[in-house]
């Protein structure tokens, strides 16, 4: 009974945000949740062994499924004696390991002929899907004009009662444990089976997604070669819903760079875009500055090579003023969209998914963009 009285503050709490009421969602979970716990973690921390050891099976489009030997990084036979999904399918899979088990869509463009290809991974914001983030992102078809495939790890209910990926959970904010567990091994095994370019793998999000693709890019650096934050929140700024509600307001708390041990734990040099609408009332705009915060690391010290700032506006659409920061090679490191008149939804996506503002400018694009300028050191 108590769990299902806490489900039901969760939801409401949920819909409140979701309706901009923040404060009353904030005083509802305030009320129901003992401090410092948060919702029950239903990913328990991964404790020691092989990082991306782990097993996968596929679901081709007709519905059959394909089953595989448990493999690791090191493995060229991530499937085993499974069949691959045919190019130019977007088919469903799923990923198990140590940490956990969550299921995916993989997007392989038809031009694919074992090439390696970058691949972006795209997080789903809350109450979403793989199939919903896609459409209104339209990501697979650009993926199928410039040539790169798409995952899209799917969170379940079982894990967050909204879909909601767990940013603001200590156990779900570490390299070796929880979610970036499970999304960096996902990513690995992709890139094993399918031949892809483990040097140009991108990360991005929408909200709560946006949130954990911050925190991959904190803690997988390696992995990741770009990020992409959209309407999201800096990493390790919440350690429980209470918390979360307050941060998505705009609070205050450590970031990367500020001197301080825990915010220099977070700094990051991986390249980041970001984008926030400055009517955002979801997720409160000045998060888009504490995220850039985090990734000081990755500019030229000394005031060197000092931003660019363009404005300008979408056709028949919001205007925008983009802040470009450049590594000491001149390339950018660091863009920065701030989308005049846009709240929490997708900017330039389209209405067949859910949080979107077709107003522009395209997200997609420019992500896509940032992305291909960048890939892992050889």
């Amino acid at each position: 009974m108590i769990g299902a009285t806490m489900n039901k503050r969760m939801e409401e709490a949920t819909r409140l945000t979701r309706a901009g009421k923040l404060h009353e969602a904030m005083a509802l979970l305030q009320g129901a949740i003992p401090e410092s716990k948060g919702e029950e973690a239903s990913v328990k921390p991964y404790q020691g062994g092989k990082i991306f050891e782990g097993t996968c099976e596929v679901v081709d489009e007709d519905g059959s499924v394909s089953k595989s030997r448990p493999t690791s990084r090191a493995s060229s036979s991530a499937y085993g004696h499974g069949r691959k999904p045919r190019a130019g399918a977007f088919t469903a899979g799923r990923f198990s390991s140590h940490a956990g088990s969550r299921d995916y869509k993989l997007y392989i463009p038809s031009g694919h002929k074992g090439q390696a290809l970058p691949l972006v991974v795209m997080l789903h914001g809350c109450t979403q899907n793989p199939d919903d983030f896609a459409a209104g992102t339209n990501m697979n078809q650009l993926a199928e004009t410039q040539q790169f495939c798409v995952l899209y790890p799917a969170q379940p209910v079982s894990a967050n009662n909204s879909k909601c990926w767990n940013w603001f959970k200590a156990e779900d904010q570490q390299r070796e444990g929880g979610e970036p567990s499970i999304l960096a091994g996902m990513a690995r095994q992709v890139i094993d089976t399918h031949g892809l370019d483990a040097s140009r793998v991108y990360v991005a999000g929408l909200s709560a997604g946006a949130a954990m693709a911050t925190t991959l890019a904190m803690t997988y650096p390696d992995l990741f070669a770009a990020v992409g934050v959209h309407s999201g929140l800096p990493h390790g700024v919440a350690k429980s819903l209470p918390d979360a509600l307050g941060a998505m307001q705009g609070g205050t708390g450590p970031l990367g760079n500020s001197g301080k041990k825990t915010g220099v734990e977070w700094a990051s040099e991986v390249p980041v875009i970001i984008f926030h609408g400055d009517r955002d009332t979801t997720v409160h705009p000045n998060n888009a500055d504490r995220v850039a915060a985090q990734y000081g690391a990755s500019r030229p010290a000394g005031g060197a090579n000092k931003p660019t700032v363009e404005k300008g506006k979408a056709a028949n659409g919001h205007a925008y003023t983009r802040t470009t920061h450049h590594d000491a090679a001149g390339k950018p490191c660091l863009e920065q969209w701030k989308v005049h008149g846009a709240g929490h939804a997708w900017s330039g996506g389209s209405v067949k998914g859910s949080y979107t503002d077709p107003k522009g400018p395209d997200a997609t694009q420019e992500m896509l963009r940032f992305f291909m300028q960048h890939q892992q050191p050889s």
